[in-house]
């Protein structure tokens, strides 16, 4: 089997996979994808994606149970969860063979199979363990991402105990459901659940739910969630699970009690493990840090024309985030003046009800850096738009240095504050003080003015609260 050259080969067509393909072809490069599975990766397939369709419909069906308030009346209001998977899957389906055409019209080659390290500059492709092909390239990013954590004692079985996969395709709706980890993942399932009519337990082993999120609105979302009808249990470590023919009993101890929960299903949330195994990295100079390649600020490992990106990499696991690592390692190649990414400058969104979505430091995490802070906040009671809407559960909390000005970071949790976290984004990556956010003209009526009211707030100048 002849050789095939490239300039580029990226094993992974992910989010971050893809994208540096496509940038990697714009910038004049000969480019190679290797994918095993799905183009578009966990995010668009069996995750971001999808799982936002599923949040949708759970939204609506929530919102048909609320029309009174609307001035509308319906009867016999129902679903076919059956029907709610397949618009998941279609859309998923559909930007999947959006990626297919964007690299075909980037004229990126792309393999079908599983992309293994063969040597200095080289990379075998194989198929149900028949040689596809081989391949050479100067430089090779490593995209693969992640799976599933599993924990001993709860490993699912595609059954009564769910990974993601299984929670995104029922073929049936539980009434009863534990939902065990607390983070965006499992919020977001215990959520969809919870509005489409099933007793949902979430379990959580430290002392609150989101516990990568600023305290208060962990505690704001927690306080949401049990108003809905959830049961949440925090500082709760699962004992044991004992299955029967179509139930599962969980053994939990919590605040000093051991108390037994059951339910149809259960879904493991409890983290993600990088995809580090049979990619060749064995007598490399790739390093391996629990799971995941280390790299330095422009995504180089430590063999040389070796570079890894997104959730194979160091935390935030978000798919913007390696999209942006993959268009900085390609630029970086190609010999650009790049910026190392700042991580702080991230955001991240939970799409539940309520959305959460933050950028930058936590109030705890400021004050643990050193920093003396000036906290605004503005709750969405107070915003005309939130009002009208009919959403007035909502906060906006922004944390600031006392002696710059300089904006730390700033936490969400209300409708579409996922969509308005990036105006602090662009705030924090400009380096934006509180002067310049105060004196920015916000429009009315809208929600995003909860934003300029709670930065008015942290210099106590706040107007509508």
């Amino acid at each position: 089997m002849a050789e095939q050259t490239f300039d580029l080969i990226v094993l992974g067509g992910g989010p971050g996979g893809y994208v540096a393909a496509i940038r990697a072809a714009q910038l004049g490069m000969k480019t190679a994808v290797v994918e095993r599975e799905h183009l578009g990766g966990i995010c668009l397939n069996w995750g971001c994606i999808p799982t936002k369709a599923l949040l949708r419909s759970s939204e609506i069906n929530h919102l048909l149970h609320t029309l009174d308030a609307y001035g509308f009346s319906a009867d016999n209001i129902r679903f076919d969860i059956g029907k709610i998977v397949k618009r998941s899957r279609a859309v998923a389906n559909q930007l999947s063979g959006g990626v297919k055409h964007l690299l075909r019209k980037n004229k990126v080659t792309v393999f079908d199979g599983q992309g293994k390290l063969a040597g200095k500059g080289k990379l075998s492709v194989t198929k149900d363990g028949k040689p596809v092909a081989d391949l050479a390239a100067k430089h090779i990013i490593l995209a693969t991402g992640a799976r599933a954590r599993v924990l001993p004692g709860i490993e699912p079985d595609g059954k009564l105990i769910w990974t993601y996969r299984e929670a995104m395709v029922p073929d049936a709706m539980p009434k009863r459901l534990i939902v065990i980890g607390s983070g965006a993942i499992g919020a977001e399932f215990a959520s969809f659940y919870l509005n489409l009519g099933a007793e949902v337990t979430l379990i959580e082993v430290l002392d609150r739910i989101l516990p990568v999120e600023d305290a208060e609105i962990g505690s704001f979302v927690q306080k949401a969630f049990v108003k809905q009808g959830m049961k949440i249990l925090t500082g709760a470590k699962i004992q044991g699970l004992r299955k029967g023919a179509d139930e599962v009993t969980a053994v939990v101890e919590a605040n000093g009690k051991v108390q037994e929960v059951t339910a149809d299903r259960v879904i493991s949330a409890v983290g993600i493990v990088g995809n580090v195994e049979d990619i060749g990295l064995e007598g490399t100079g790739v390093k391996v840090d629990r799971t995941h390649v280390l790299v330095d600020e422009l995504c180089r490992t430590g063999e040389p024309g070796v570079y890894a990106i997104g959730d194979l990499t160091g935390p935030p696991w978000l798919a913007h985030k390696a999209s942006h690592e993959g268009v900085l390692c390609v630029e970086a190649i190609a010999g650009m003046h790049v910026h190392p990414m700042d991580t702080r400058n991230i955001p991240g969104c939970t799409y539940c009800r309520p959305q959460v979505a933050s950028v930058g430091l936590t109030e705890a995490a400021a004050k643990v850096a050193g920093h003396e802070v000036k906290v605004g906040r503005f709750p969405f009671i107070g915003n005309g738009k939130a009002i009208a809407m009919g959403e007035p559960e909502g906060i906006i909390k922004t944390v600031f240095d006392a002696k710059t000005g300089e904006l730390l970071g700033a936490h969400m949790a209300g409708p579409e504050v996922t969509e308005m976290i990036q105006g602090y984004t662009i705030a924090k990556t400009m380096e934006t003080t509180e002067t310049e956010l105060m004196e920015t003209v916000f429009p009315h009526p809208t929600i995003s003015e909860a934003m300029h009211e709670a930065v008015l707030d942290a210099y106590g100048r706040v107007i509508h609260i």
